[in-house]
């Protein structure tokens, strides 16, 4: 299958373009850059030094494949999908453009006119672990937000085993490529350098998608933490009646027992017995931890990803892979590394 990564010069594009270089059954052909186009990928991603000889192209000269990833801002792949639909019969997209479906989410969180009510019918919502049976043969998909994704694997668990019965509140930190390529004074070193920055303490994007697929209202807050990579989740649950922690895992041992990038962490080791974002950096997991506080009904989820890759690159080829028959783990091997 060929390939077109469009956007390929950002940190989610670039992630793209790793993982697709290594994948058995895909063929890059084409990474868009306007700023870029003609230098080599190299020159916007050190790391592929030797690993490809492709260069950047603008996107008017992409020609035909059989899937583009779109790795665009917000807005973006809507305005162009008629463009990029003409070009391939599969569009994984990594924007939030066609991820909701209640208009009074969208029109609360992301204000400004929906997407084309035929083009949102088409895309499928890209959380394997939730929407694997949607997934197979899918043509278009809409993959989740990075933080939205990892609270939703650390909830919906619950909220199928009918235990989220109030608001919950999601206590996201996030590191600073979670801001995108593009500098500004907040990603300014002097300025972000040291910080632990409540970048957004209420009204988050990423609430419309916990909501939509979880049935429960969210309070959620965001803070910036000295870390490039990953995202650390930690949910604050009232659950309907005092529950024992073996009760508890229970529920997620059952959602989560066949699921390859989702990992149970139940460590009796104070060092790693919750999850941590550095240990996942560059993988496709998503470590999921928690805690009762012993004869109440106040349960601590805890859930970590690295942003770009199962927050973003990793989890639209999982995607891709169902999608396409493919084993779902292909291109998606890497383990990760301790130490980092």
């Amino acid at each position: 299958m060929r390939a077109t990564v469009v956007g390929g010069s950002g940190y989610i594009g670039g992630e793209l373009v790793r993982l697709l270089l290594g994948h058995p059954h895909v063929e890059l052909a084409y990474v868009t850059s306007e700023r870029h186009a003609g230098r080599p990928l190299r020159t916007a991603h050190p790391n592929l030094r030797g690993r490809t000889s492709l260069a950047f192209v603008p996107p008017h000269e992409v020609g035909e494949t059989d899937v583009v990833f779109l790795a665009v801002p917000h807005g973006a792949a809507a305005k162009e999908i008629d463009h990029w639909a003409a070009l391939a019969p599969r569009i994984v997209d990594l924007s939030a453009d066609f991820r909701l479906r209640d208009d009074r989410l969208r029109d609360r969180y992301y204000p400004g006119g929906a997407p084309d009510p035929a083009w949102l019918a088409r895309f499928r919502t890209g959380i394997p672990e939730l929407n694997r049976g949607d997934l197979r043969g899918a043509t278009h998909i809409a993959v989740a937000g990075c933080m939205a994704n990892a609270a939703i694997l650390a909830l919906h668990p619950l909220s199928r085993a009918g235990l989220l019965s109030r608001t919950v509140l999601v206590d996201a930190r996030t590191g600073s490529s979670g801001g995108g390529r593009t500098p500004d004074e907040g990603s300014h070193h002097p300025e972000r350098s040291g910080v632990l920055r409540m970048a957004k303490p209420h009204g988050h994007r990423h609430i419309a998608e916990i909501e939509q697929a979880c049935g429960v209202d969210v309070h959620m807050s965001v803070t910036a933490v000295e870390a490039v990579r990953g995202v650390q989740v930690v949910c604050h649950v009232t659950l309907p009646r005092p529950m024992s922690d073996r009760e508890v895992w229970a529920v997620y041992r059952e959602a989560y027992r066949d699921e390859p990038f989702v990992r149970l962490v139940r460590e009796r080791s104070a060092l790693h017995r919750l999850p941590e974002p550095k240990l996942l950096a560059g993988t496709n997991f998503c470590d999921i931890g928690l805690t009762v506080t012993p004869g109440t009904e106040h349960l601590i989820v805890v859930s970590a990803i690295d942003n770009l890759v199962k927050g973003g690159a990793g989890n639209a080829v999982q995607c891709l892979n169902i999608a396409a028959g493919w084993d779902e783990t292909s291109g998606l091997e890497f383990t990760g590394l301790h130490p980092l």
